[in-house]
């Protein structure tokens, strides 16, 4: 558990600092799964550049999870929610209001860690009118290595409770489409969301989808982004010295 805490930690604050640009102030929140029964989220208005271990809070996923099938539930309810779904918190931190979608993704058996941050350069385009299109294909072959082909795009939606049934939907349907969740998930005029199976993963994916953002933004001043054709993004996906990179990054 220490190990998992301390990567938690060490995700968090890297994906805080000033050189990502990813979050400012209390922007931000990331979570690691402790086991089948719990998981670690942080507390509500801290901030991820210099959270240690009493800026997270331990929650169990059943009532986080049970709670989703609730029809009614108002914003008071879902803090009283929030609070009683805590373990060992003596100073009754509230945990994030995103907790019910890091509950959701954190459920699935391939996925320990969780970034979700406000980048500034994939905010400029998900505040955009193209927001969806643009991320509706792909353009070179280290963004499908670290991305993979397909991301998760979700349009906004009030954060918190309302959003998290959303996306619980919209997760479902691509692990029955695709029969894996997606590593990068764009929440529109929101943010980004990175999952993986280790903290690595999510830094990785995260400064991934910042460098494909930048890219992006830059091809608008030659004429718009230039997709590479179904073909040749099938063939990097699936071609074995690919494969091999994914394992060693």
């Amino acid at each position: 558990m220490q190990e998992i805490i301390q990567k938690l930690i060490k995700m968090s604050n890297t994906l805080g600092s000033e050189a990502y640009d990813c979050v400012i102030l209390g922007e931000g929140n990331t979570s690691a799964k402790l086991d089948r029964d719990c998981f670690l989220v942080k507390a509500s208005g801290t901030q991820l550049g210099s959270i240690n271990e009493h800026g997270l809070v331990k929650v169990q996923f059943a009532p986080i999870l049970e709670a989703l099938n609730e029809d009614s539930l108002t914003d008071e309810g879902v803090k009283q929610v929030l609070l009683e779904a805590t373990l060992d918190n003596p100073e009754q931190k509230r945990p994030s209001v995103e907790t019910f979608l890091h509950a959701i993704l954190l459920s699935d058996e391939g996925i320990t860690y969780v970034g979700h941050t406000h980048p500034t350069a994939i905010n400029s385009i998900l505040c955009s009118k193209k927001a969806e299109d643009v991320y509706s294909g792909s353009l070179f072959p280290d963004q499908i290595v670290v991305l993979s082909t397909y991301p998760l795009f979700i349009p906004y939606i009030d954060p918190g409770l309302v959003l998290a049934k959303a996306l619980k939907e919209k997760f479902s349907a691509y692990l029955d489409r695709f029969g894996k969740p997606p590593k990068a998930i764009y929440m529109q005029n929101h943010g980004f969301i990175a999952v993986g199976a280790t903290d690595k993963d999510v830094l990785n994916i995260t400064q991934m989808a910042v460098k494909t953002a930048k890219i992006i933004l830059g091809t608008y001043l030659m004429g718009g982004p230039n997709f590479l054709p179904d073909e040749h993004v099938k063939r990097i996906d699936t071609r074995p010295d690919e494969h091999y990179r994914r394992k060693v990054i």
